[in-house]
């Protein structure tokens, strides 16, 4: 749960961020329909956190398993917290998956190295490039049909359909970042004995989940939106609602038909790079987008390492 909540105001900024910058929505109105928005689409995820749960690491029944979760759990919150300090929208979900794969191989248990290859590592990859190239193109579109209106009456009614995208961009994350704490629950509840099936998903464990990630979004991470909404480039109302439809779009293709846990961050930051593109690349704070980039591939050798120290500094615990 403090994974949770950490994942909660970490990550508020890829709900929110282009609708406060816009000015569609108030700060505290954006965060609460976040938060709500969280709340709902976590009974969605039911994919993504069998994914987490069961498809990335086999880890023998025992109370010694449950210090491997523990570690890396413990992993992804040391690097939540550090970079939200720095103010680096960086991966929640990598950082849990990275902080889960360094405890079990510092624990000599078994990577499903097929399963972190198809459901992490390629959706890693691929759904950037995808957020990039469909909000460049989304955009195109958008100044096109609208190349006539006035851009004041344009304005006014991007900002309100922006209080659409916003909610489905809300219901993505929590589809895919509550999921994947309701996952580790089930993996903590599986290895320690309290349950005989690796896939069932109690009910409470969504009321939980959802409710802290909630909490967390409502909490905000201020520093993290300043990042995403305001200094990789400057947004209007239709390029926020660009932006926030095709990152939610990619949420729940990825999340909903596919099962694979992606991440949120990468997701809004590449359709936001993509819409801005659309003016000239210049547009686009290629040295910021750099900055997260490199935090991007830092996130799951950094998680994992973390883990991995951790998991030596608990076992006489768990032993």
């Amino acid at each position: 749960m403090v994974f949770d909540y950490t994942n909660g105001f970490h990550d508020a900024a890829n709900a929110i961020a282009t609708s406060v910058s816009t000015r569609a929505l108030t700060p505290r109105v954006a965060l609460a329909m976040a938060a709500v928005g969280n709340f709902i689409g976590a009974h969605a995820g039911a994919k993504v956190a069998a994914t987490v749960g069961g498809g990335l690491v086999d880890l023998p029944v025992g109370e010694a398993s449950l210090g491997v979760v523990f570690a890396g759990v413990l992993g992804a919150i040391v690097w939540n917290l550090t970079t939200w300090y720095f103010g680096l929208p960086s991966s929640s979900s990598h950082a849990l998956i990275g902080g889960l794969v360094g405890a079990t191989l510092a624990a000599a248990g078994t990577v499903k190295w097929s399963g972190i290859l198809n459901k992490v590592v390629w959706p890693m990859v691929l759904s950037p490039f995808f957020g990039l190239a469909a909000g460049f193109l989304f955009m195109l579109a958008i100044l096109w049909l609208f190349r006539r209106g006035h851009p004041a009456r344009l304005n006014r009614g991007f900002r309100m359909a922006q209080t659409v995208s916003a909610a489905a961009m809300s219901l993505g994350h929590g589809l895919q970042d509550a999921a994947k704490t309701i996952g580790i629950i089930v993996l903590a509840l599986y290895v320690g004995g309290y349950q005989d099936s690796p896939t069932y998903i109690p009910q409470w464990t969504y009321w939980t989940s959802a409710t802290v990630l909630a909490l967390g979004t409502y909490a905000g991470g201020w520093r993290i939106i300043r990042t995403l909404g305001r200094k990789i480039i400057h947004l209007g109302p239709p390029e926020g609602f660009a932006a926030e439809t095709v990152a939610s779009g990619t949420l729940f293709v990825f999340g909903i038909g596919l099962g694979a846990p992606i991440s949120t961050t990468h997701t809004i930051t590449s359709a936001i790079m993509g819409v801005g593109a659309t003016k000239r690349l210049s547009a686009v704070r290629w040295g910021v987008a750099g900055n997260i980039v490199v935090a991007w591939i830092l996130t799951f050798p950094a998680a994992g390492t973390i883990a991995a120290i951790s998991y030596f500094a608990v076992r006489p615990l768990f032993s």
